[in-house]
């Protein structure tokens, strides 16, 4: 069965929201992966833990606080209110915020997993070479942790893809705003449209199985070239 003009805007606008969410992730991540696999500030074990606590907390309960904290009462809310901006809440920019707190650990877990692994004495021997720190994370860190960095793009972009909970609670079912593919089969489902909602789940599959091949092969293919 062809995907009709709703479907294919739900997967454009989920494969945007993914694409968006995991280089902001990159961005914000790397540092902080960083700074939990080497730093020894007292805090590490807390934001260790924050960090994490998407993977056991219900979606459904972070779209909650979410949406409180985008309400004209809630402090997101306040500060956009303050500065004339609209509520976050059933929006894009809502949807993207949202999902980087719920795909952060898919992403700087894997980071972290590589900076923890680095051998001491290369980045020892980067201080005796008086190489910057600039110069010393893009020709040896970033080498050296590309499988992590790999594995943190691919799960990062392949969990955003099937959120659901989350994008329900401030998103909503906007057509070409909040509502993403898991929206779309969950309306399919309800109005009994099984066989369209069997194309998209497919999709959806095909996808999240190939984005797990994906790190396989590179993972294997790296680690016979080390």
């Amino acid at each position: 069965m062809e995907l009709t003009a709703a479907d294919l805007q739900a997967v454009w606008l989920t494969i945007k929201l993914a694409f968006v969410v995991v280089a902001i992730l990159l961005l914000l991540g790397t540092p902080l992966a960083w700074w939990l696999s080497h730093g020894s500030n007292r805090l590490k074990g807390a934001v260790n833990a924050l960090v994490a606590l998407p993977l056991v907390l219900p979606p459904s309960v972070l779209g909650f606080y979410f949406l409180i904290a985008f309400s004209p009462s809630g402090p997101i809310g306040y500060l956009t209110d303050a500065f004339g901006l609209e509520s976050l809440a059933f929006t894009f920019e809502g949807l993207v915020l949202a999902s980087v707190v719920y795909s952060l650990p898919f992403v700087v877990q894997p980071i972290q997993n590589a900076f923890e692994h680095l051998r001491q004495d290369v980045l020892e021997v980067t201080t005796l070479m008086r190489m910057s720190k600039w110069e010393c994370f893009f020709k040896v860190v970033l080498p050296l942790s590309k499988n992590g960095f790999v594995t943190a793009l691919v799960l990062g972009f392949a969990h955003t893809l099937g959120e659901f909970g989350v994008v329900l609670m401030i998103g909503g079912n906007i057509s070409g705003e909040t509502k993403v593919i898991s929206i779309q089969i969950y309306e399919q489902v309800e109005s009994l449209q099984y066989q369209r909602a069997h194309t998209l789940s497919l999709l959806l599959l095909v996808i999240s199985f190939t984005c797990l091949m994906l790190i396989s092969l590179v993972n294997k293919r790296w680690s016979f070239t080390r």
